[in-house]
This record gives structure tokens, C-alpha cells and sequence, in this order.
């Protein structure tokens, strides 16, 4: 007899549901387990769950197809159980309209709404990942560069994990870090993880799903959601049974460096029902593949990647919730990953390394309590603290010099926010979200320039922002197919800033107070039982601050900037297991003032606000299963933009465009599952990338072609009861195309540096559950 959980007479069986209509599921579920299921809910048909594999209990089995459904199995004795609806009916989704079950529509929530709304019915371009999908698989302890790779909505910059920007939908400001508020803000679970400077890089073992909601999100999130957020939603601690899973791989690139990865997790009821506890831990390394033959080393660019968490979860009854834990990650990198191409593809010549390092912490608190009437009360407090060393090769400014010379960047953070809110959501399709939010953040930039052995201090910033918000939305019927979607969000924001050391010139002021009233205006219209048309109005803006200005010792204001939003776009969803789902949109934007970190000629950094942009974008996914066990996808974003001011002006007028954002990109992929005796599954797969061609920034001097690539791969993997094995190859053809155009800001005016596409790697890995 199988043992579960270490008790012998807990027995399990192995459980192998497809995704599909919760009545299916279950009726596989008895069939499988011997157990009898009843139930006289007639709408279990239009509720989707998904797939379930392992070694489980029959009620463990229950607990985990249960989640999210609305639903809940309560034992009757003898191993038989009985499915009701949930007392609590938080989970379950608002019906917008009265659809007839047997059209089995699938049954997905965008949680990222802070109030539960239907996919089908959600007002707006959101995209949904699953990173533990046949399309993520191979990959392995991903990260939000990976997220990138599965979807063109998404763009970043190739700085290296852990320092790279991300841009939504083509609404990019610059291709370098500093003061400025990030155009996309990042979320763990209902926590702000960043305000300024790069992505966290955090890694997604164990994480549920990522939710790219399009922008601008000012309304629920706040300043900087202008392109729009990124909300990773960790798996929730499992409070009625023991669970724990573990992975390693190993990587191979073709003329690199080995690389590898481990992961484990483990979940702890402590008091059956009430408190529970989930640990995650990962470690993995990037072997590299850049070499340095000045210095005599090869595949500089390694990178080593440390973390863990630590969930916490209490449910001391009547509805209430709390969840603290701690998240923690180290990133540290022996070299830059840029070559040069005077030097060969995956090569270059530098006086000494350029190492970069970069860390996040997170506590986090978050209380809630459900009504059965759908009221729910959330609060959430999160502190987070970052920082990032960066150091670049300067020797090359002083040709005539014979000490190697450097540059060097320190930035510490400190992000506190809080929000409170309230939300409903009732059956007849009613729902709405009101609360508070407040935040705090400190970013602390120093310097240092000159040789390795003695670098002076040169002039940083410091820049301290408050705000305070009120806001609102609330989704209401109108008919029974159609509802309106309204909201607003008033803010009271002040940023400080404060020289390092005494400029030479004084900012013209130390402090920018903004008073601003974001709204926000949608329409979603049923026209089929599943599919959807949609139309949506928002603004957004940033926070200005202080930041260096052009020239040396020299301080400035840079302002805030706004946008302005307006999409139109269609939704289907699948009815049953087979047939095509998809999602379109078309949006224009318009982008006053826009803020930028940049570069000058002389190798100086400075912040400015450039100029306008008109900005018009297309794109589409969906996915299409034919028959049983074969999965096609498809995911393309297409923009046309043109930016204005006297910096885009520099530029010919069919170079003027934002920075890291191709015309045309586009992802393509091909998944079959063959099922074999025994329990054996085999799953295989195909992939294509196309990224088109982008320019590094706006202006004559920034005007760097980058991009216009493809990569290929394959996946596989061999399943069986609780062990999985994979395969995946990535870079088939083993491209090497510039992927961006700059590694070394001091020195890529010389128009040679290249960060290219990773060779072919092949990875190798082994997961089991228990």
C-alpha cells in the first residue's frame, strides 16, 4: 500500500485528471480512487479545473480540485463524500450573465482586479501564465526574464538578471537605470515589490500563476502601473495535508560553461486546519559564455543565484485569513555579459572584470476576512528592501592611462507601502473594490569614478516619495449582457530629493507635490455565451524627483509625466475540451513628458524628461486543441510609434521610436501528450521565438539597431507516478544575433557591443512530488 504523508493507512492512489468540467473530474476521481462522489449541484459542468497528477489521498485529491470552484467536499462516512457550495462564497466567481451550464465555458479568475472578476467578462488586455504549464517546462525555476520569453506583450532590456527594466506593450522609457519610476510595477501576491531602477528577478519555483494586467492600472495600484503590472501569486500553504516537492538540472551550453539548478519545497500543516507553514528554497547558476581573451579567461559572465521562502498561514475561523512570511534573494555576477564585435560573436577584450550584484528582501503581513455574503475585508503591509552594486570598465576614456579606471554604482531602497480595502462580489454580477494606500520609498544612488585602487566620490541622489491614495471601481450590469466598469483614484504624492555631496548647482526645487484624480471607464460586452467584446479608457502617470543632470556635479528636477490609454478589443473562450480560445486588442496611447535615464556623449548618466510619444499597438493569443492531447499557441504583439522633442529629433524620422520595442514579434508553440500503459505520460513540444528590430533609445547617439532574431526549441518529458523527468533544448539552430546593443554604458558609443542570444543549451532535469 502506498503510504501518504508516512502513515500507512492514509492509502493513495495514483491520480491522473485532464483539465476540464469539475462533473468530469469527479467522476474520473471516483473512477480512479473507488471512492463515491455524489452531488446534486447542477452547475458543475460549467466550472473548469485543472489538471491533477500524483499520489494522493482521496480527500487530499478533493481539497486540491476543490480550490478556487465554489465548492467543497464533505465527507459522509465509509470513504464516500458529498460536494455542496461553499459556505463561504468568496471564491466563487460573479455570473455576469445567465449562461446555460451545459455550454461548459471555461471558468477563469483575473485576481489581479483586487475583486473577482470573470476572465470573459474582465474589461481589458490581461495576460495569464502559467509557469508550470508544458510550455514552461524544461525551463525550470524561472524568473520574469522567462515570462518575457513567453509572450511579446512583455519586453525587457539584456543588462543581465537581476538589472534588466520591463515595459509592457511598448510603453518603454529608456534602456538604462536610475531615478526614475519603473514604467511596469511588480507584485508578490497583494505586496508592491518595486518603485525605481530594474525588475527583482525573483524566481518562480512554487509560484501559482503571473498575471500581466495591461496598462495603465493607476486606478487599483497607483503611480508607475503606466505600460501596466506584473502579479506573480505564490501557492498557498496547503493547511490539511503534508506536502514537498524537489528538482535539480543541469545545463549544457554549447561553448560555455556548465550550469545548474536545485529546488525543493515543503509544506507543513502544524495545526490541521488553522496554522500551516510552506518553505521554498532554490539555488542556480548560469555557467556563462562570453569569453575575455585581453584577461585569458572564458565564460566570464557567470551568474549565481540564491533564495528561499518562508510562508506563513493562520486561520483562526469565522473567515479570517493571515498570511505573513519572508522572501529572500541574492544575485551575483562574475562579469558583464556583453562581446564586442571587433572581437568575435561571443567575445571581447576589457581591462578588468565588471562584477555586479543585486539583492531583495520582503516581510510581508496580510490579513482577511470573508462574509458570506461575498464581503471581503483585505489588509496588506509589505517592506522591502533592495540593493544593487554595479561596476563597469572605464579604462578606455583614458586611453594614455596604464591604470585600469572604474566606475561604480551603489543603489539601496527601501519601499514600505500598506493598503486596505474592501470588496464584493455577488452572484447577480455586482462587483466593486474601494480602500486606502499608502506608501513609502527611499532610493539612495552613490558613486565613485577613477582608478581601481583610489576612486573618488562623485555627485549621487537620494530621493525620499510619500503618497497617500483613495480609490475606487466597481463593475455593474447594465443588461444582462452588458456592464460597465467604472473608477477613479485620487493621490497626494511629494518626492524629496538631496544631493549626495554639494552640486554646483542647486536643483531649481527639493520637493514636487502632485494632487492628481486618475479615472477610469470600461465597457464589456457579452455578445456570445464565450465570447466577449470589450472597450476601456485609462490615465496614468509618474512621480518626478532629482536625479544627475548634464555636465559633472550638476543636480536637476525632472518632472512628472502622464499617459492616456484607450483600447478596444474581443475574448473567446474555449466551450469543453476542445476548439480555440483567444484574446485581441488594439490600444493607442499618448505619452506627454516622458521621463529617461540616459547617457551622454561624454559617458555621463543623466535623468530628463524628452519629450512625447503616440503610441499604437495590436496583439493577439489564444491557443487551439483539436483533439485530445495536442495543443497549439500562438502569442504576437505589432506597434507603430514615433516619438517627438528635440533629442528624437536628432534621429532619422524612421528611427524615432521607443527603446527596446520591435515592430512586429511573435511566439509560436506546439505540445502532445502520448499516453502509455502503466501510467506512463510523454510530452513533447516545439517552440519558435521571433523578436524584430528595436533601437537602444531615442536620439542620434542612442540609435543602435538590436534585435530582428529567431530561436527554436524543443521540450520533453517523461512522467510517472510522482517523478517527472525533462528535456530542453534551447536555441535549436544556435543563433547568435544581438539581442541588445549595449553592455558597458561608459563605452558603447563606439557602436561594438553586443549582448548575443545564448548558445545552444541543452538541460537536463528530474522533479518528484510527494
Amino acid at each position: 500500500m502506498p503510504l501518504c504523508g508516512g502513515v500507512a493507512h492514509a492509502k493513495c492512489s495514483n491520480i491522473d485528471i485532464t483539465a476540464g468540467p469539475l462533473d468530469r473530474a469527479l467522476l474520473s476521481l471516483a473512477s480512479q480512487t473507488g471512492a463515491d462522489i455524489v452531488s446534486t449541484e447542477v452547475a458543475l459542468r460549467s466550472v473548469q479545473v485543472m489538471p491533477l497528477r500524483g499520489c494522493l489521498t482521496t480527500a487530499r485529491a478533493l481539497d486540491r480540485l476543490m480550490r478556487g470552484t465554489g465548492y467543497r467536499a464533505v465527507s459522509a462516512g465509509g470513504g464516500s463524500y458529498r460536494i455542496v457550495r461553499a459556505r463561504i462564497v468568496r471564491e466563487r466567481a460573479p455570473v455576469l450573465s445567465p449562461l446555460n451550464a451545459s455550454q461548459e465555458v471555461q471558468h477563469i479568475i483575473v485576481t489581479g482586479t483586487k475583486h473577482q472578476v470573470p476572465l470573459l467578462r474582465f474589461p481589458g488586455s490581461v495576460q495569464i501564465i502559467d509557469v508550470n504549464t508544458p510550455q514552461s517546462r524544461g525551463i525550470h525555476n524561472p524568473s520574469l526574464n522567462d515570462v518575457a520569453r513567453m509572450t511579446p506583450v512583455m519586453q525587457k532590456t539584456e543588462l543581465g538578471v537581476g538589472r534588466n527594466k520591463l515595459f509592457i506593450r511598448g510603453i518603454s522609457d529608456s534602456s538604462f537605470n536610475g531615478p526614475t519610476q519603473s514604467t511596469a510595477t511588480v507584485y508578490y501576491g497583494d505586496v508592491q515589490l518595486n518603485y525605481s531602477g530594474p525588475q527583482p528577478a525573483l524566481n518562480l519555483y512554487d509560484m501559482e500563476r503571473v498575471e500581466i494586467l495591461e496598462g495603465p492600472q493607476e486606478t487599483l495600484y497607483g503611480a508607475g502601473a503606466i505600460s501596466g503590472i506584473i502579479r506573480m501569486t505564490p501557492r498557498s500553504v496547503d493547511l490539511l495535508s503534508e506536502a514537498a516537492s524537489a528538482a535539480a538540472g543541469v545545463t549544457l551550453t554549447q561553448g560555455g560553461g556548465t550550469g545548474f539548478d536545485t529546488s525543493a519545497m515543503v509544506n507543513l500543516p502544524m495545526v490541521r486546519d488553522k496554522i500551516g507553514l510552506r518553505l521554498v528554497g532554490y539555488r542556480l547558476r548560469d555557467g556563462g559564455y562570453i569569453d575575455d581573451p585581453l584577461r585569458m579567461v572564458s565564460n566570464v559572465n557567470r551568474t549565481d543565484t540564491v533564495g528561499g521562502r518562508a510562508t506563513l498561514r493562520i486561520e483562526p475561523g469565522d473567515g479570517w485569513t493571515i498570511v505573513t512570511g519572508l522572501v529572500g534573494q541574492r544575485i551575483d555576477a562574475d562579469d558583464a555579459n556583453y562581446a564586442e564585435t571587433m572581437t568575435g560573436p561571443l567575445r571581447r577584450r576589457s581591462a578588468i572584470a565588471q562584477p555586479y550584484a543585486s539583492g531583495i528582501w520582503l516581510a510581508r503581513a496580510v490579513a482577511s476576512k470573508s462574509w458570506d455574503s461575498g464581503l471581503r475585508l483585505l489588509s496588506a503591509t509589505g517592506l522591502v528592501k533592495t540593493t544593487a552594486n554595479d561596476m563597469f570598465d572605464a579604462s578606455r576614456l583614458f586611453p594614455l592611462s596604464f591604470t585600469p579606471t572604474i566606475y561604480r554604482v551603489d543603489n539601496d531602497g527601501l519601499l514600505l507601502s500598506h493598503e486596505t480595502r474592501l470588496s464584493r462580489s455577488t452572484p447577480n454580477g455586482v462587483s466593486w473594490v474601494g480602500g486606502i494606500a499608502l506608501l513609502y520609498d527611499r532610493s539612495a544612488q552613490s558613486r565613485v569614478f577613477g582608478w581601481a585602487s583610489v576612486p573618488v566620490e562623485i555627485i549621487g541622489v537620494t530621493n525620499i516619495t510619500q503618497s497617500a491614495s483613495l480609490f475606487g471601481e466597481a463593475t455593474l450590469p447594465i443588461l444582462p449582457q452588458l456592464s460597465v466598469m467604472i473608477g477613479a483614484r485620487a493621490s497626494i504624492a511629494q518626492t524629496q530629493g538631496e544631493p549626495s555631496i554639494t552640486p554646483r548647482e542647486q536643483p531649481t526645487e527639493r520637493g514636487l507635490l502632485l494632487k492628481r484624480v486618475e479615472p477610469a471607464v470600461a465597457v464589456s460586452w457579452l455578445f456570445a455565451p464565450d465570447v466577449a467584446a470589450f472597450a476601456r479608457f485609462q490615465s496614468g502617470y509618474r512621480t518626478g524627483g532629482i536625479a544627475v543632470a548634464r555636465g559633472i556635479g550638476r543636480v536637476a528636477n525632472f518632472r512628472s509625466d502622464s499617459i492616456r490609454v484607450a483600447e478596444l478589443g474581443v475574448r473567446k473562450q474555449r466551450r469543453g475540451a476542445h476548439g480555440l480560445a483567444f484574446s485581441s486588442a488594439v490600444s493607442f496611447s499618448r505619452w506627454s513628458d516622458i521621463q529617461a535615464d540616459l547617457f551622454s556623449r561624454r559617458s555621463q548618466p543623466y535623468t530628463d524628461n524628452i519629450g512625447d510619444a503616440d503610441i499604437v499597438a495590436l496583439e493577439g493569443s489564444g491557443d487551439w486543441i483539436p483533439v485530445d492531447d495536442l495543443q497549439l499557441s500562438f502569442a504576437l504583439l505589432w506597434t507603430k510609434d514615433r516619438t517627438t522633442g528635440a533629442l528624437a529629433g536628432t534621429s532619422p524620422t524612421h528611427n524615432r521610436h521607443m527603446p527596446d520595442t520591435p515592430s512586429f514579434s511573435g511566439n509560436f508553440g506546439i505540445e502532445y501528450r502520448i499516453e502509455a500503459s502503466g501510467g506512463h505520460r510523454v510530452e513533447i513540444g516545439a517552440n519558435a521565438r521571433y523578436v524584430g528590430r528595436s533601437v537602444l533609445g531615442a536620439g542620434d547617439f542612442l540609435d543602435l539597431s538590436q534585435g530582428n532574431y529567431l530561436v527554436t526549441g524543443l521540450s520533453g518529458s517523461w512522467q510517472w507516478r510522482n517523478l517527472e523527468a525533462s528535456l530542453l533544448v534551447d536555441n535549436l539552430t544556435n543563433q547568435a544575433d544581438s539581442q541588445f546593443a549595449m553592455g558597458n554604458p561608459l563605452t558603447f558609443g563606439s557602436r561594438e557591443q553586443t549582448v548575443p542570444v545564448r548558445p545552444r543549451s541543452i538541460r537536463l532535469g528530474l522533479a518528484v512530488n510527494w
